[in-house]
């Protein structure tokens, strides 16, 4: 077991990290309770495979709590989900001291968050994430939001969890497209922060990919302990945070170039690929580093350029309406070397139109 702490002052929270931790959920609440009654929240998928655990660990421990769910799928992540939540709460009598229970993946988390965010102003919630992906990125941070069709994200809250509890055995369920796409945010934190991190990637890969526990729980530790110290620092994305959007700018971009359907873990890896390009041709990451970030992206099966059929024009109006744009420029998180990354909203346009494919 791990425990961490995303240090926020009074609103500080544990980040729990122990096999089998989604049946102590009950006794968790009961040690450190959010609320007086709970809602899990979890969309169809996910509520078949987890939420009877769950549920039976709450009631267990003489908690009041029921399920609450929605239709699988990236495209049910818009407002029209969040209203339906919302009516469903207040349908059931939900009230202020009551808390939201996010049960899945990144969809889920930011919808549950950002319901909890403004449902009677503001309830308690906790996160309890079961893909990779929002183990080591989502449900950490406190950004909570959904989708409209301008952009990924565009509406949305910095809504901090009370607690994350992160059970690494419920990855064994994933299907491998799933397990992948997390571990394109695992790779991003090697490369903004911790060079280290980056070089155990490369040594452990067939551990990784073998799903060892012992591995398994190394990574989401150390994932999680760089995003809690960089929130820590910055809560609201004023300034270092944005590091944490490494890859994301062109991956946000591609992402809703595909109308959603592609996944975003793999949408982030074609991101920081494009961008350890565009940081080599304008002379400021060494072609080796680009050339060793690519080939670790490979060797996890990750996505590496932009697919074919992508038109360049398209992109280029999607890092327009990107909410890191500011005054019309996108701001570019560059690499500089593997562990160290800056922001610029200066980027050279040809390197752009090579890197975006025109």
């Amino acid at each position: 077991m791990q425990e961490l702490t995303v240090g926020l002052g009074e609103r500080s929270y544990p980040i729990v990290i122990r096999p089998g931790i989604l049946d102590e959920v009950g006794p968790l609440l009961g040690a450190r309770p959010l609320a007086k009654r709970y809602a899990v929240i979890a969309d169809d998928r996910v509520a078949e495979l987890f939420a009877e655990q769950v549920l039976a660990s709450c009631r267990q421990a003489g908690l009041a709590v029921e399920l609450l769910s929605f239709a699988a799928g990236e495209e049910q992540k818009h407002l029209g989900t969040v209203e339906h939540l919302c009516r469903q709460l207040a349908v059931r009598g939900f009230d202020r001291k009551d808390g939201l229970l996010a049960l899945g993946g990144g969809v889920t988390g930011d919808i549950t968050g950002f319901v909890a965010a403004i449902y009677m102003r503001g309830i308690a919630f906790a996160q309890l994430p079961t893909t990779l992906l929002a183990q080591v990125d989502s449900s950490v941070g406190g950004k909570t939001g959904v989708d409209i069709p301008e952009g990924k994200n565009l509406v949305g809250a910095f809504y901090q969890p009370r607690a994350v509890y992160i059970d690494p055995r419920v990855l064994a369920s994933l299907p491998r497209a799933e397990l992948l796409g997390g571990l394109a945010e695992v790779i991003k934190y090697g490369v903004i922060r911790d060079p280290d991190f980056f070089a155990y990637l490369e040594s452990h890969r067939q551990a990784v990919l073998g799903l060892d526990p012992k591995t398994l729980e190394t990574i989401i530790a150390r994932s999680c302990a760089i995003k809690a110290e960089v929130v820590a620092q910055d809560e609201r994305e004023g300034d270092v945070r944005r590091i944490l959007n490494f890859g994301h700018t062109i991956g946000h971009a591609v992402e809703a170039a595909s109308g959603y359907r592609l996944a975003h873990g793999m949408a982030v890896a074609i991101g920081m690929a494009a961008v350890a390009r565009l940081a080599a041709l304008m002379g400021v990451l060494p072609p080796g580093d680009r050339d060793r970030l690519i080939a670790l992206l490979a060797a996890y099966g990750l996505p590496t350029a932009i697919p074919p059929g992508y038109d360049p024009a398209v992109l280029r109006r999607f890092l327009l309406t990107d909410k890191k744009t500011v005054s019309g420029r996108p701001v570019f998180v560059l690499p500089r070397a593997i562990g160290e990354v800056f922001m610029t909203d200066a980027v050279d346009a040809a390197a752009l139109d090579t890197v975006l494919g025109r």
